[in-house]
């Protein structure tokens, strides 16, 4: 078989496709000429994505699909890109919802559509970007580059307080990455190179890993986000457009988690093990704390993204078990939070395209009015509070596992995370689906249309395929975390 130089031909399509955007003549909110380019670039590298599982060496533990090039003609520092285990699952979940999303956008219309398009094409290959950079130089400007698109994205098609969320997303999540920029540059100064493959054959003293932990830790941390630097999400969530909750939510979250397990444990092991109480705290705070404020959010939003920082603690406490059963967890829950978050804000979204509200008291007795909704919002919920069957349960039962081997107590303490997502998520749906239908509805609204359908129809088959046979997942990923167990020393914690 001929190898193709598919990373960066992954990384190049969608910049292809936002060329055909502003090279059409439309300029209308509808711009059908620019959806179509739109579709069929999203389409495009998302079939042409799978061409890495089909394609990997599930026995390998090292990257694969490696391809090098020089930046400035200078040899140590290069661009390089390639994909293990832990960063293929991350690279089809960015094309698929991306194309998800442009599906969602089709029948809309928006101020400045080209734009809006071109905007998710943009993040598209810089998400690529950063889940296959195998140099920390690439890494760094492909993971600070998505910032642009998403600042627009919330900035210009976002609500009324759009331009203060905007601003507050930029500088949390940009300040948050100046250390580790710092911490990039030591490592070079330090061994001579940026490759992360080279980095891993290097022992650092445990008093410099502490501080190159803390800087790594300072942007990936507000990334994903742990308690207290979560701040900036909830605001993100409400003004962002549908789509770019999605992409939050689904995605961008994610990055953090990918960086803890790239970076962190990996690289820094020693420093890991001397903070694991440390982020087991925050962890617990996170799941418990937030849960008790999504249980009292009047905003469908704002609940789901306090609900996201509740179920990304349980992803940090699985990555810092460091145990394979914890990293399984951790990367289960991520990709199955990926899916069901997206689920839920694409839900959000068209009760806002029908009743332009996201209030939940607006609501009531929706099931009689949207049938086959309600039955597609329940199927989401139920994967939130993690039902046995869904995707969401088996996440946090192997988190669970692994935390319980390590520290009971905190297991108990994380536990109490699962009741309170039951009790916030199916309130919820409670009072948005059941009782008496509320008198704000008029006959005008209408259930399900073919667009939405094919969405959900897809989601609901990933949240059921996922959670009764995970290993469709676990087969790629756990010869490269093996790989990243071994690097982690025996913990007496």
């Amino acid at each position: 078989m001929i190898s193709l130089p598919i990373l960066p031909i992954l990384i190049i399509l969608p910049l292809i496709g936002l060329i055909f955007i502003f090279l059409s003549s439309e300029d209308d909110e509808h711009a059908e000429q620019s959806k179509k380019s739109a579709l069929w670039t999203s389409a495009s590298t998302f079939f042409l994505s799978l061409y890495l599982p089909i394609n990997f060496d599930k026995s390998i533990p090292h990257f694969q699909f490696v391809n090098t090039f020089a930046w400035f003609n200078n040899d140590t520092l290069r661009f390089s890109l390639g994909v293990d285990g832990l960063s293929m699952p991350f690279i089809l979940l960015s094309t698929f919802l991306i194309l998800i999303c442009i599906i969602f956008i089709l029948p809309q219309s928006k101020k400045n559509m080209k734009m809006y398009l071109a905007a998710f094409l943009l993040l598209e290959s810089f998400l690529i970007g950063t889940f296959s950079a195998i140099d920390l130089f690439s890494f760094y400007i492909f993971f600070e580059s998505i910032l642009i698109p998403m600042y627009l994205i919330i900035g210009f098609w976002g609500g009324e307080r759009r331009i203060y969320s905007a601003y507050k997303f930029f500088l949390y999540t940009l300040l948050g990455s100046v250390l580790m920029l710092i911490a990039i540059i030591f490592l070079y100064q330090e061994f001579g190179t940026i490759s992360i493959p080279k980095l891993l054959d290097f022992t650092l003293p445990f008093y410099i890993q502490v501080w190159l932990w803390l800087a790594f830790f300072s942007s990936f941390a507000v990334k994903i986000p742990m308690w207290p630097f979560h701040t900036w999400l909830p605001d993100a969530h409400v003004e962002a457009p549908t789509e770019g909750s999605v992409i939050l939510a689904g995605i961008l979250l994610k990055l953090g988690g990918y960086g803890f397990i790239r970076f962190n444990l990996s690289i820094l092991p020693d420093a890991s093990i001397f903070f694991t109480p440390f982020i087991y705290f925050l962890s617990v705070v996170a799941i418990i704390y937030t849960s008790y404020i999504a249980l009292v959010q009047e905003d469908m939003k704002k609940l789901i993204a306090y609900s996201s920082v509740a179920h990304m603690g349980f992803v940090t406490l699985g990555i810092f078990s460091a145990n394979i059963q914890g990293l399984h967890g951790a990367m289960i829950q991520m990709i199955s939070h990926g899916i069901i978050s997206a689920a839920l804000f694409f839900s959000i979204g068209s009760l806002y395209n029908r009743f332009k509200t996201k209030e939940i008291s607006f609501f009531g007795g929706l099931n009689n009015k949207l049938p086959k909704f309600s039955v597609f919002f329940l199927i989401f919920t139920l994967g939130s509070i993690g039902l046995p069957g869904t995707s969401g349960f088996v996440g946090e039962f192997l988190t669970l596992l692994a935390v319980y081997s390590k520290n009971t107590m905190v297991a108990f303490l994380a536990t109490l995370g699962v009741i309170l997502s039951a009790s916030y998520m199916l309130n919820l749906y409670k009072k948005v689906f059941l009782g008496t239908l509320s008198e704000n509805f008029d006959k005008k609204n209408v259930d399900v249309n073919i667009y939405e359908i094919s969405v959900y129809v897809v989601l609901v088959l990933l949240v059921f395929i996922i959670g009764i046979k995970p290993s469709f997942i676990l087969d790629y990923t756990t010869t490269s975390l093996d790989r990243i167990i071994q690097l982690y020393p025996i913990s007496i914690f």
